[in-house]
């Protein structure tokens, strides 16, 4: 419990009382210390002779008289300066501290329901300025006490400094709590987003810098075609699947990238799934069995590898009987499946429920 002296000078933190004149920041001087009540007796500058009850929710700082600027205003604005700095820097870990907690009930441990698709509502939302999702984020607010007594114990959070708030003009006081509202609900946005990408992500990590508007050639990026399109539970636009490559040309404004073996044996296995898929629409339409292979194979090219080699049957869907192609892998290892010759697109990573393939980090993508 603190001790105040006789003699000693002392600031208004807060007061319950509903009669009194003074305001937080008001000066006095300490006649009398009760420390067995708790009590404080002070003559305040203003003439006010109101005991301040400790115990009873009065509160009250030591204070010393901050002299008005003068001699070098370099030094005064520098210092100034690096007090605001604190308080953003304040506020931006609380901010981050708050949307950590928000996501554990939004899109974390303890949200119910699909968390990716929350995730995905979230960063919707944020993107076009939702107000519906901007609003349900945390907000710096006061909550129970004044917007002085709020910031003084901010200040001397930030600064170290439990005096010093009441030394500044009130000019001063509104532009530190603004610069802490300020990088309070930056943070919230900006860690909400963060949090929300590794959500949203079909691999678990944040795969935002593979956006399709940031592929360029040369790049890694997520491809996909129409066929892989499908509509999620919001009526959004998913992809089934994406396969990793990297970006080598365009093709008729279509993308042409390369990939590894394992994600060109991927797209091989995706191709025959759609295949089996179509043939089996054809059998529930009473389709006969000898005629399955014919229509299939008039709608979908064939995939398959002969060794290291990747064949691709399209003769009986261009009506073409030339039209066979046998795809080697490059010096590195890597094919370019059907990269003239199908509508390939670098997707959204973030649309796809699953991709194949090893994703670059941030650093390397």
């Amino acid at each position: 419990m603190p001790s105040y002296e006789a003699g000693q000078r002392v600031a208004l933190v807060h007061t319950d009382d509903p009669y009194t004149r003074l305001l937080p920041g008001d000066t006095g001087t300490v006649r009398r210390h009760d420390q067995r009540h708790n009590i404080v007796e002070v003559t305040w500058d203003s003439g006010s002779t109101l005991s301040m009850c400790l115990d009873a929710g009065d509160r009250i700082a030591p204070a010393t008289a901050i002299p008005p600027p003068a001699g070098d205003p370099v030094a005064e604005a520098t210092g100034w300066a690096a007090v605001l700095q604190r308080m953003r820097g304040a506020g931006a870990e609380a901010g981050r501290a708050a949307a950590e907690w928000w996501a554990q009930g939004s899109i974390g441990a303890r949200a119910g329901g699909d968390a990716r698709l929350a995730a995905r509502r979230v960063l919707v939302g944020l993107h076009g300025g939702d107000p519906a999702i901007l609003d349900a984020l945390p907000h710096f607010s006061v909550v129970g006490e004044s917007v002085d007594v709020a910031g003084w114990e901010l200040f001397a959070d930030a600064t170290g400094d439990t005096r010093g708030w009441f030394g500044l003009r009130i000019q001063q006081r509104d532009e530190a709590m603004a610069v802490y509202r300020d990088a309070y609900d930056t943070a919230v946005t900006d860690r909400v987003a963060e949090l929300c990408h590794l959500a949203a992500s079909p691999t678990g990590t944040d795969v935002s810098h593979l956006h399709p508007d940031r592929v360029r050639i040369g790049g890694v990026g997520v491809f996909a075609g129409d066929w892989a399109r499908t509509t999620g539970p919001d009526g959004d636009d998913r992809v089934e699947v994406g396969f990793v490559g990297t970006l080598i040309d365009y093709w008729n404004g279509w993308a042409v990238f390369s990939c590894t073996r394992d994600v060109a044996e991927a797209i091989v296995a995706d191709q025959q799934r759609h295949r089996d898929r179509y043939r089996d629409s054809l059998r529930e339409q009473g389709v006969p069995a000898d005629d399955l292979d014919r229509r299939v194979d008039e709608a979908l090219a064939d995939l398959s590898f002969d060794g290291d080699v990747l064949v691709a049957d399209q003769r009986a869907l261009s009506g073409d009987p030339d039209a066979i192609d046998r795809i080697t892998a490059d010096g590195d290892g890597r094919y370019v499946v059907m990269g003239r010759s199908w509508c390939w697109e670098a997707v959204d990573p973030y649309a796809c429920d699953r991709i194949i393939g090893d994703l670059p980090d941030t650093d390397n993508a």
